[in-house]
C-alpha cells in the first residue's frame, strides 16, 4: 500500500489540523455592503464551501487606503469586524477552517476609491499601465504618492492593526498578500521600486517592507497561524523585476526561520493580464522553502493530487473550481463532474453566480 500523501490526507499547518489538502483560494469576487461590510450573501458563500481544508478569503484592505475595487471587503473598522465574525461563525459552525488574506492595494487603485479622494500609495511615482474599474467606471491608473521612509511603519501598523482584528473576527489566521503588483509585491521587485534609502536598491533593502509586515503579523496572531502568497515572475500589475529568480528565492529563504504556517505560491495569470516567467514558480521556490507549501496555478484533481503525492507541494489551491462547486472537495471524492463557472458573475452583482450553484445533493447525486 502506498503511504504517499494525496489530497484526502490530513496534514498539520501551523497551529491547525486540515482534514485534507484542497485549499480555497482568495478570489477576488466584489460583493462587500456600504462601508466595506461583509454581507449575509458572504456568510452563505464561504460557510457553502466549508468542507475545503482551508479556506483563505478574497483580499481583504486593512486601511481605508489600501482599498483597490468598488466593493470589497475591509478588516480595519469595528464594523468589519462584526460582518466578518458572521462569516467566521458560519464556516466553523460547518466544520471549516479559513484565514483572511490581507491584500493592500497600492498604486492598483485610483483616489475615486480612496479617502478625501487622495493618490493611491506606492514605493515609487510609477503608474501601473492599464485601467481600473471605479464607480465612475474604467479609468486610467494614476501616478502614485511615493511613501516617505517615516510613514512606512504607520502602513506597517495598520496590517498589525488589521490582524488583531481578524482575532475579533474569528479568523482562524491571516495571509498576507504579497503577490500580482498590490503594495509589498510592489517593494519586492526593481520595475516599481525605485527607492535609494532602506526599502529600496538591494534585494535585502527591497524584501524589508514584506518582512517587516510578516513580523508584525506574527508579533499578534503568532507564526503558526500567518501565510504569505507569492507570485514569483509573473508580470500582471507591471510587476516586472530584473531577475525574478533571485529575488523570490531570496525572499523565501529570509521566510524559512520564521516558522509561518505556510508559504502560498504559484502564478495568477490575470486572465490574460500580464506574462509568465520562463521559470516553474512552484518548483523553484520548493526548492529553497523549507516550509510547508501551498501551490496554486490551473491545478485540476488529477494534476493536484501528483504534485501532493510527489512531494512538488504540500497542499494545492483552487480558484474557479470552488466558485462553481461549492461542494468540490466531495466531488473529488467521488470523481464526480463539476459545474462550470459563468465568467460574467465573477465580480460583483447579487447572489446569481455567487450563492446558487449546486450541490450533487442538490442535483440528485451521490
Amino acid at each position: 500500500m502506498s503511504t504517499r500523501p494525496g489530497l484526502f490526507t490530513p496534514i498539520r499547518v501551523g497551529a491547525l489540523v486540515l482534514p485534507n489538502r484542497i485549499v480555497m483560494s482568495p478570489m477576488t469576487r466584489i460583493r462587500a455592503g456600504a462601508g466595506c461590510v461583509p454581507t449575509e450573501s458572504m456568510v452563505r458563500y464561504y460557510s457553502q464551501r466549508a468542507s475545503a481544508g482551508l479556506i483563505i478569503t478574497e483580499g481583504t484592505h486593512p486601511s481605508p487606503m489600501g482599498r483597490g475595487y468598488t466593493f470589497p471587503p475591509g478588516l480595519h473598522s469595528d464594523e468589519q469586524a462584526a460582518g466578518w465574525r458572521k462569516v467566521t461563525d458560519a464556516v466553523h459552525a460547518a466544520g471549516g477552517r479559513i484565514f483572511v488574506q490581507l491584500m493592500h492595494a497600492g498604486r492598483v487603485s485610483h483616489s475615486s476609491l480612496l479617502p478625501e479622494h487622495a493618490l493611491p500609495i506606492a514605493p515609487s511615482a510609477i503608474a501601473v499601465s492599464g485601467e481600473v474599474h471605479t464607480f465612475e467606471g474604467k479609468q486610467s491608473f494614476e501616478t502614485p504618492r511615493p511613501l516617505s521612509t517615516d510613514e512606512i511603519p504607520i502602513v506597517i501598523d495598520e496590517y498589525q492593526r488589521a490582524a488583531e482584528l481578524s482575532i475579533t473576527a474569528g479568523f482562524d489566521g491571516v495571509e498576507l498578500h504579497a503577490a500580482t503588483g498590490y503594495l509589498p509585491n510592489q517593494f519586492q521587485v526593481t520595475g516599481s521600486n525605485r527607492r535609494t534609502d532602506e526599502y529600496g536598491g538591494s534585494l535585502e533593502a527591497r524584501t524589508r517592507f514584506t518582512l517587516e509586515v510578516i513580523e508584525a503579523l506574527c508579533g499578534v496572531r503568532g507564526a503558526d497561524r500567518v501565510g504569505i502568497k507569492i507570485g514569483p515572475g509573473f508580470t500582471v500589475n507591471d510587476t516586472f523585476d530584473d531577475n525574478p529568480a533571485e529575488t523570490y528565492t531570496y525572499l523565501a529563504r529570509r521566510l524559512n526561520p520564521l516558522g509561518l504556517a505556510y508559504l502560498h505560491v504559484g502564478y495568477d495569470s490575470g486572465y490574460g493580464r500580464g506574462t509568465a516567467p520562463p521559470f516553474n514558480s512552484i518548483d523553484l521556490i520548493r526548492s529553497v522553502f523549507t516550509g510547508t507549501l501551498i501551490a496554486v496555478g490551473g491545478f485540476n484533481k488529477a494534476t493536484g493530487d501528483a504534485a501532493v503525492s510527489a512531494g512538488r507541494a504540500d497542499l494545492v489551491a483552487y480558484g474557479r473550481p470552488f466558485i462553481s462547486n461549492p461542494d468540490l472537495v466531495d466531488r473529488f471524492r467521488l470523481d464526480a463532474p463539476l459545474n462550470i463557472p459563468d465568467g460574467q458573475t465573477f465580480y460583483g452583482g447579487g447572489d446569481h453566480g455567487y450563492t446558487d450553484y449546486p450541490t450533487l445533493s442538490e442535483q440528485g447525486r451521490h
